[in-house]
């Protein structure tokens, strides 16, 4: 089942990008520590540092720490992975402690308070035992955030404003809570709702205000419903962005649904919203993915083949696709890297788009308007532009970027 959203609904809707257009940020981080080179010494604390820059937003109106160019946050160890929300940011360290930093009026930092923490990360507050295993890179819900323990389960806290929480209800959490959802391999989500697929089986939770939950309806759901359309299919990975859900399958097929008003889920269609998965046609097994998008009208995906080819459709009205062109692509295009240059990981946010190559540059081009590109510019770059070195990871959303760096400590 295909639909076309009304512009009525459209109309309704509108008051989101209120609070999807703002921002909120981080500053640097207090040091927990200094890193030795070489091997840390017997009892001396090991840190790690990661990257960010950009601009957060959530809860309230306006930007909040924004940055230019990369700032260093210090975390006390190795870190294993980085994540983002439009309002914090998180480091997932080797020992399975999880950090936030950036807004917390909605208890996404999960420390139980709602204090802001800019200067310094706080810990993530799991009841006693509980290791996490692994984050969204791509990405968090408005104002709340995601995590995987050990042993599969699901957890999550924060504002769940959509019931994106699959928890039955609307309320927020100050402190992680665990999900009704087990053996969960992949998550992810933005704007009001999540993805998660639970021993084989994609669900979804929250808003579905274009048929983003991928359940055949448009009809909200606070309790998980079934994604339609996967057939019990294996996946890889899940990704999300503000009205847009999709998964890249094993076989290296990408399907994704959701808002379509610019060519968003890459059939060749405009203003043809879908709520059953859409599979895009592309010259190539998918072995990463990256959808971005923060209010109605923006929206892209980037996706790389396993031939190193680099593809993208959507939105393109910041030069976000990196084509050289500012017209919305409703079908995948080929994009170069700079010559010389072959990316391996990808991140987009609300219309900036980042790519990480093979020797740990990242490189980024798009709106930014609050510090997005990271070049220390406030204006939008059309071509791609090289903003730090030494990423091994990277996690964006809306109007924030983070990087882990090699080396772990």
């Amino acid at each position: 089942m295909r639909l076309s959203l009304p512009g009525k609904v459209l109309a309704a809707m509108t008051g989101l990008t209120v609070l999807l257009a703002g921002t909120a940020g981080c500053s640097p981080s207090q040091a927990l520590g200094h890193r030795s080179p070489g091997h840390p010494s017997p009892g001396t604390p090991v840190t790690a540092t990661v990257q960010r820059w950009g601009s957060f937003f959530g809860g309230r109106p306006g930007n909040f720490g924004t940055e230019t160019s990369p700032v260093t946050v210090t975390l006390p160890g190795t870190v294993a992975e980085v994540g983002s929300s439009n309002s914090t940011e998180y480091a997932l360290l080797a020992d399975g402690r999880l950090y936030a930093w950036g807004l917390g009026s909605q208890g996404q930092l999960g420390d139980g308070g709602q204090r802001d923490s800019f200067h310094q990360p706080v810990l993530v507050r799991f009841p006693p035992g509980v290791k996490i295993a692994s984050i969204p890179t791509d990405v968090m819900p408005y104002d709340s955030a995601l995590a995987v323990d050990t042993a599969g389960h699901a957890w999550g806290w924060g504002d769940n404003g959509g019931g994106e929480l699959c928890l039955g209800n609307r309320r927020a959490y100050r402190t992680p809570v665990r999900l009704p959802l087990d053996h969960v391999t992949a998550l992810a989500g933005a704007s009001n709702h999540a993805l998660y697929d639970a021993a084989g089986t994609v669900y979804a939770c929250g808003q579905n205000v274009a048929g983003d939950l991928g359940d055949g309806s448009t009809r909200s759901s606070a309790t998980p419903v079934r994604v339609a359309g996967l057939n019990g299919s294996r996946v890889t990975r899940l990704v999300a962005a503000f009205a847009n859900s999709g998964a890249l399958l094993a076989d290296g097929s990408y399907f994704d649904w959701g808002y379509d008003a610019h060519g968003q889920l890459g059939d060749r269609r405009t203003h043809r919203s879908s709520d059953v998965p859409v599979r895009v046609r592309l010259p190539g097994p998918v072995t990463q993915v990256a959808e971005g998008g923060s209010l109605w009208n923006n929206g892209q995906t980037l996706v790389l083949l396993s031939n190193g080819s680099l593809w993208a459709w959507g939105d393109d009205r910041a030069s976000q696709l990196g084509n050289g062109s500012r017209r919305p692509r409703p079908a995948p295009v080929r994009i170069h890297p700079p010559a010389g240059v072959t990316y391996q990981r990808l991140a987009t946010g609300s219309a900036t788009s980042y790519a990480v190559s093979t020797a740990g540059n990242v490189y980024a081009w798009g709106v930014s308007h609050v510090g997005q590109v990271g070049n220390g510019r406030t204006r939008t770059a059309a071509t791609s532009v090289l903003v730090a070195s030494g990423a091994r990871s990277i996690s964006a959303t809306a109007n924030n970027v983070v990087i882990s760096l090699r080396g772990g400590t």
